[in-house]
């Protein structure tokens, strides 16, 4: 019985086994290989299985080889997800059938560039905290609203400027800002780029810019020499993917110019590069009221780089450099008389003129940034500049008109170290603090000739003769600051600091300046912002020359008068404002300012070059009122800025032998008007988008600048206004996809408006804002 019963049972068994194995299909296997995009082998990766859920019903690890196996898998259809340090996750698709083996294989990408990304963003933001602006009045500037402007990224820099409140525009392309003559100071992605010789072209290029920041006002510590505007311009990158862009632009005035940039990243390494070239009819300011200048020719051309390497995901090292070269024709006047005989002749076409002037500017900067991830970041920069000028007179014409030809060449190296330090002492407390140093050595090379005149300075001789005026020198800047920025209540922060500033150039001079500057949130929509800074301003090096006006004597060059040296300028700035967002879509500001000065600094044309020089007034005072206006809602926005402003200065007390002696006599007793001095500056803009159409327009509006003896009279006011659209297209087509083309009409009405007149202090020649025009171009991204 017991022999039957396991007989039984067997049966039984084999049985179910059987019918088992014919009621469901058998078993299957998944196998594989995992390995990066170079093919390399991927140890230790997770490999898992999902059914069509989503949930995982089984998981392995790759070996050495990267080979993985998934037994027992029934017949169906899956998805296979991997996973393994360093890498971006990875998957495939398979499909078994019954008692079979399925294949697959799967490349993993390199997680890096996502790494690569998180990391400099970290360090952009950290690079960006050591910039602060609290108290300070700042005018924001994106990509987007630079390419909204009628030329977009081909508007020049200073062009771009105009649309902040308080700038005010001059001839040679200068920058008037609050009062002030020109005293900006360029900084890229925080490193300060040494000014080049004052010239008429633009040193650095609208289209590196992905965000630019203009701070005025009382600003903290950080800032220091030039301080009537600092322009923060943080440049495009390679951080965030690859590309590039060609542009094409040109019309009216033979305006040709082609500009293209890229701009990438492999692996930490990350780059961007830009450069242009163009020519027209229009390189300086018109001297006459007519549409086109005559003897007015420009070729210019600029080229810009930036490098980065990320060593760890809190170190960045960094190369930036760029070139500008720009060579200009000087536009004529003609009908003009001359006033000098030479070889017995004493007749020129003045309309046939041939002066002409070149700029060269190139810099370089290599940086270490780094971060410790929470309390300490810091930015320390090698930089290098050398900028030249060389003015090259018509000899002939020159002494027919002038009774002096002058070939005048300036050169200036600069070298310096900056450090920028942050610590986060704790959640109220942000200590910053850095160092600035700098050598300059200037070479001034200048040739005149000229005629001899006897006692009562008429010319005594048709024959000139040759002068040679060259010098040299070193000079040194040296600054050091340390400030707090504290969160004294939720609603009220107080940045207050100390810098030290000492300058050891033609003269020596030293200062400490306090600065302290407030932010308070009033209420959710309104800010107030005030703040008080003392500033030292050294005089524009590569400007001031240690000329020997005595070797002049007796010739058509002849000058008298004193020639004290030129000082540094100290003021005491005091700034308050509000902002007031009225709704989501409108805020208005309103920003008060005073300064007073002593050695107040303004520079002035007194040659026949076109280079500025250097004088002060032993007294001074600036003071005005802004008002602005932002608007953005959906696809429009507009803006308004207007400005009111005094700028006066008394007792002219260096390079004195430039100016006039009843001209001297008149400003040593009386508060005169700065050349440079606008009542009312204004600028308006927006832009409207209609589909893949956006029209845009801005304007500018001035009172007119300084004119007549000792600035006593003014000139017109004067109205420019643009014009532009912009296609977006999206053409259906592999090799040509997206492209924008544009079109501009510049001085819309065709207003005819004088920048200066010829008079005034310190001014040389007329200049005419620029005629109706009308320009093209087509931007393709790729």
């Amino acid at each position: 019985m017991r022999n039957r019963h396991h007989l039984t049972q067997a049966a039984l068994l084999l049985f179910a086994f059987a019918a088992r194995a014919y009621a469901a299909p058998a078993d299957s296997s998944i196998t594989g290989a995992i390995a990066d995009s170079s093919g390399k082998a991927v140890g230790k990766a997770t490999v898992t299985l999902q059914d069509a859920s989503g949930k995982a019903v089984g998981a392995a690890q790759t070996d050495a080889n990267g080979h993985f196996t998934l037994d027992h898998v029934t017949p169906g259809t899956y998805a296979i997800v991997v996973t393994a340090p360093g890498f971006a996750s990875g998957s495939s698709v398979a499909t078994t059938t019954p008692g079979q083996e399925s294949s697959v294989s799967i490349a993993l990408a390199k997680s890096d560039a996502l790494d690569v990304q998180v990391n400099a963003q970290r360090l952009n933001r950290a690079r960006n905290d050591l910039l602060p602006d609290t108290g300070s009045s700042v005018y924001r500037f994106s990509q987007s609203d630079i390419n909204n402007l009628p030329a977009g990224q081909n508007t020049p820099l200073n062009q771009v400027l105009l649309q902040a409140p308080g700038v005010a525009s001059d001839s040679y392309g200068q920058l008037h800002v609050r009062g002030d003559h020109a005293n900006l100071q360029y900084r890229i992605n925080g490193i300060i780029i040494p000014e080049p010789i004052s010239g008429f072209g633009q040193s650095l290029d609208t289209r590196i810019i992905d965000q630019m920041n203009f701070l005025t006002g009382a600003l903290p510590a950080q800032y220091g020499y030039r301080t009537a505007g600092i322009v923060d311009i943080r440049t495009k990158s390679g951080d965030d993917g690859s590309g590039g862009s060609i542009d094409v632009f040109g019309g009216s005035r033979q305006t040709i110019r082609t500009s293209g940039d890229v701009f990438g990243s492999k692996g930490p390494f990350s780059y961007y590069f830009s450069g242009s070239i163009g020519e027209n009819n229009l390189g300086i300011e018109n001297p006459t009221s007519g549409a086109n200048a005559l003897h007015d020719h420009t070729r210019q051309g600029n080229a810009f780089g930036y490098m980065s390497y990320i060593i760890n995901p809190l170190t960045r090292v960094s190369l930036m450099f760029g070139t500008t070269s720009n060579q200009f024709e000087i536009p004529n006047t003609p009908g003009l008389t001359p006033a000098f005989t030479l070889n017995g002749s004493s007749s020129f076409d003045s309309s046939q003129l041939n002066e002409t002037q070149s700029e060269l500017n190139q810099f370089a900067a290599v940086t270490l940034q780094g971060t410790n991830g929470g309390a300490l970041d810091y930015q320390l920069a090698f930089v290098t500049r050398y900028s030249r000028t060389q003015f090259n007179p018509d000899t002939i014409g020159d002494l027919l008109f002038n009774g002096v030809a002058s070939q005048d060449f300036h050169s200036d190296t600069a070298n310096g170290v900056q450090l920028d330090t942050t610590y986060r002492l704790n959640d109220r407390h942000t200590i910053r603090s850095g160092i600035f140093v700098q050598q300059e050595h200037a070479v001034f090379d200048n040739n005149l000739s000229v005629f001899p005149v006897d006692e009562n300075g008429n010319q005594s001789s048709d024959q000139p003769i040759s002068i040679p005026d060259s010098s040299s020198k070193t000079g040194y800047l040296y600054s050091a600051y340390v400030q707090d920025e504290w969160k004294v209540t939720s609603k009220l922060t107080v940045n207050y600091g100390l810098r030290f500033d000492k300058m050891d150039e033609y003269v020596s001079a030293s200062q400490v300046s306090p600065r302290i500057g407030l932010v308070y949130a009033l209420t959710p929509s309104t800010t107030v912002h005030a703040g008080y800074a003392r500033y030292f301003t050294p005089p524009a090096f590569e400007l001031v020359s240690n000329a020997d006006i005595a070797r002049y004597a007796g010739t058509t060059a002849a000058v008298s008068g004193q020639n004290d040296p030129v000082q540094p300028e100290r003021s005491h700035y005091f700034d308050v404002g509000v902002t007031q967002r009225l709704s989501s879509a409108l805020t208005v500001g309103l920003d008060a300012y005073y300064k007073k000065s002593s050695n107040l600094l303004d520079e002035g044309q007194f040659g026949t070059a076109l280079i500025f020089t250097p004088f002060n007034y032993q007294y001074g005072r600036v003071y005005g009122v802004e008002f602005t206006a932002n608007y953005r809602q959906d696809n429009v926005s507009a803006y308004v800025n207007v400005g009111l402003s005094r700028a006066q200065g008394k007792n002219i007390n260096s390079a004195q032998f430039n100016f006039d002696a009843d001209e001297l006599a008149y400003i040593s007793s009386h508060w005169v008007y700065l050349d440079h001095d606008q009542r009312v500056t204004a600028s308006f803009g927006g832009t409207y988008t209609l589909g893949q159409t956006t029209f845009t327009v801005d304007s500018i509006i001035g009172s007119g600048l300084r004119s007549g003896f000792a600035n006593t009279d003014r000139l017109p006011w004067y109205t420019q206004l643009n014009l532009g659209v912009v296609q977006h297209f999206n053409v259906n087509n592999p090799l040509i996809g997206k492209f924008d083309a544009r079109l501009l009409l510049i001085n819309a009405f065709d207003r005819v408006y004088e920048l200066r007149d010829g008079s005034g202090i310190g001014v040389g020649a007329p200049q005419y804002g620029p005629r109706i025009a009308v320009y093209a171009g087509i931007t393709k991204n790729f």
